[in-house]
């Protein structure tokens, strides 16, 4: 088998930049109970961490994605608890456009050689660490598509309990992958706690499955409603932290 090119460019170009993804498996009861009615566990109670550095309006943006295995009507896919960036543009667009669940964060991700260091951190804790060193090129696998699920809404203005100017729908991102290179990696995720990040005590790790160096091809892409969920029982879950979609506590902020 023919070992896979490593992709081309120029020298420090951000458009070369891999995407880290990290997996991990966790309590399935504790995956279940942060997902809203109406969405669905996936079949393995699998969060899948992507950290990445990509240009954004023609700038650098470096940030990461928190998603758990999900289905909604009966479709599989990954439901977005979060995704902090380091940039502020961005951030109250696309919650508006899309409910997409945008908040601030620092990222630091870097590669020296063979070795990766990332961690992510906001309100001066520092709740993922990724140390790790490349021990593998991977065949590239063939396309695939992905579904992940955001939720758009709008309470009422009015502040009446169950009352949304614009009630709890699924987005749909769609999107089709090929890979241009892939590469296996050796090391240790790390989860801390944090008031405001509770991935180390909503999401502990059972697991540890996977980490790697992924370079999609992106194929296509569409972002879509995909159906309205049921408002009423949705209402403790629109009330969440930073932007994100962890549950919060009647809009004050987390303690400690």
């Amino acid at each position: 088998m023919t070992t896979p090119a490593a992709p081309k460019g120029n020298p420090g170009d951000i458009l070369n930049w891999p995407m880290l993804k990290l997996k991990y498996r966790t309590d399935p009861a504790k995956l279940a109970a942060l997902l809203p009615p109406g969405i669905q566990p996936g079949k393995e109670p699998i969060v899948t961490i992507t950290i990445y550095n990509f240009p954004v309006q023609n700038e650098p943006e470096l940030g990461y994605v928190l998603n758990v295995a999900a289905d909604y009507n009966g479709t599989p896919g990954d439901y977005t608890l979060a995704l902090g960036i380091d940039q502020e543009a961005p951030l109250f667009l696309c919650q508006e456009l899309w409910g997409q669940p945008k908040y601030p964060v620092k990222t630091t991700y870097f590669r020296l050689m063979d070795h990766v260091e990332a961690k992510v951190e906001h309100q001066g804790t520092t709740f993922i660490e990724f140390s790790g060193d490349v021990v593998e090129t991977l065949a590239n696998p063939e396309d695939h598509e992905e579904h992940e699920w955001w939720v758009k809404c709008m309470r009422s203005v009015d502040m009446q309990p169950e009352k949304y100017d614009f009630p709890p729908h699924v987005v749909d991102v769609h999107t089709k992958y090929g890979t241009a290179y892939l590469q296996e990696l050796k090391g240790k995720i790390t989860l801390r706690e944090s008031a405001w990040d509770p991935i180390a005590t909503k999401l502990p790790m059972v697991e540890q499955i996977s980490a790697r160096l992924w370079t999609p091809i992106f194929k296509d892409r569409s972002i879509t409603l995909a159906g309205e969920l049921d408002g009423k029982q949705y209402w403790p879950f629109a009330d969440t932290i930073s932007g994100t979609r962890w549950i919060g506590e009647s809009g004050a902020p987390p303690k400690g």
